[in-house]
């Protein structure tokens, strides 16, 4: 039996839903095994209650802003099983819209296998986060429509995805600030959406209670910075060092960081004045979440979805544009196999925190400097056009 093309081209699309069905339906069968949803739901049941959000000291358990809490409360109301499975469908939900309107902005040809292909490398890395419900998800979705949606200059939409992205976790920051440097006339309205999540509690408990999980939650954000003694294992670009013996002391890793973002934002204003919309937004996603998943000191290694995702629809891109080479060859190969080192017990612990870091820094790198050489040659034959 032949397969026609445009079956084959939607096999990876496909294969994307059966994944998280298969992993909804897992999760239902044993709600809190491998999942970090009940910590959610223990965060909304004791802003409920009005209890204690956080535990400074340790740092664990529940890190969200309160608004977090307060507007996962109703799908408590829907009980814990449909109640999570609303939870991962929203985020799934997300993400693949946000991937759908980035392909949509590239153009060209083959938009469907674009979509496919990109979507089916991503998912060996972007599973466990996927399968355990994680919040990373909807980070993901909700930074990559807030840069579609800024970067065309759509304000309401800004400010949705702005408030999305701040209440999904509060490292989307360092995507709102790319955005707020990129498109400066849309400052008023990301102030507004962060005010509007801050504000958000005090709509569903006493204003008392709001404010100290404010404190302890500015606190908790303090320390973790700096504080590395937890049961917290963090799988940034130290881990590389502290895998090895080396521990990176905390002043050279912030130092590392600062440049960086320095170079992050040289990068995308580089990209936004260069490229052509459709493929400068893919590049500047590329560029946000490489450094909110390298560079951010309390990443897991499940929180590499965030890269993983946009780097596939980027090594799709590449397989489209360049016809040979051993190039997208060997950064397919690598997300795909870096994402299915977890299968193995022993081979996960070993690999496990140094080895993405590494993988994802030769990846987002390489696509950063692809992005980087094509924008040179068409400005450069541009130029020649013009000139000629």
């Amino acid at each position: 039996m032949t397969i026609s093309k445009p079956v084959f081209d939607r096999l990876g699309l496909l294969l994307w839903i059966v994944a998280f069905l298969v992993t909804v339906t897992l999760a239902q069968m044993s709600l809190d095994h491998r999942s970090v949803v009940f910590v959610y739901r223990n965060g909304s049941e004791a802003f409920v209650a009005q209890q204690p959000l956080y535990h400074v000291h340790l740092a664990m358990g529940y890190l969200y802003a309160p608004a977090f809490a307060a507007l996962y409360s109703p799908l408590l109301m829907l009980g814990h099983h449909f109640g999570d499975l609303v939870w991962r469908t929203i985020c799934f939900g997300v993400i693949t819209l946000a991937v759908v309107r980035q392909v949509r902005k590239l153009g060209g040809h083959d938009l469907t296998w674009l979509l496919s292909f990109g979507l089916v490398m991503s998912l060996p890395m972007a599973l466990g986060a996927i399968r355990n419900g994680q919040a990373t998800i909807l980070l993901t979705g909700a930074c990559w429509l807030l840069t579609l949606s800024a970067l065309e200059g759509r304000r309401a939409e800004t400010f949705l995805w702005t408030s999305v992205a701040i209440i999904a976790k509060p490292t989307a920051i360092v995507m709102v600030l790319l955005v707020a440097a990129l498109r400066p006339r849309l400052i008023p309205v990301i102030v507004l959406a962060l005010l509007v999540v801050l504000i958000i509690p005090y709509a569903f408990a006493p204003v008392g209670y709001v404010n100290d999980q404010y404190h302890d939650f500015f606190q908790m954000l303090t320390a973790m910075a700096v504080d590395r003694t937890g049961p917290f294992e963090p799988a940034d670009f130290t881990s590389v060092f502290a895998s090895f013996g080396y521990p990176l002391p905390e002043r050279e890793a912030t130092i590392v960081r600062v440049i960086a973002a320095l170079m992050a934002l040289s990068a995308v204003l580089w990209y936004d004045r260069r490229m052509e919309r459709g493929t400068a937004v893919l590049a500047i996603f590329v560029v946000g979440a490489f450094y909110m998943c390298v560079f951010n000191p309390r990443v897991e290694p499940n929180t590499y979805a965030m890269i993983a995702i946009p780097s596939g629809v980027a090594i799709a891109l590449l397989w489209r544009q360049e016809q040979g080479g051993a190039l997208r060859l060997v950064l397919m190969a690598l997300l795909v196999l870096s994402g299915m080192t977890g299968i193995f017990r022993p081979i996960h612990e070993f690999l496990s925190p140094w080895l993405r870091p590494i993988v994802v820094s030769f990846i987002s790198c390489t696509l950063i400097w692809w992005f980087w050489a094509r924008a040179r040659v068409k400005v450069h034959d541009a130029g020649s056009v013009a000139h000629g």
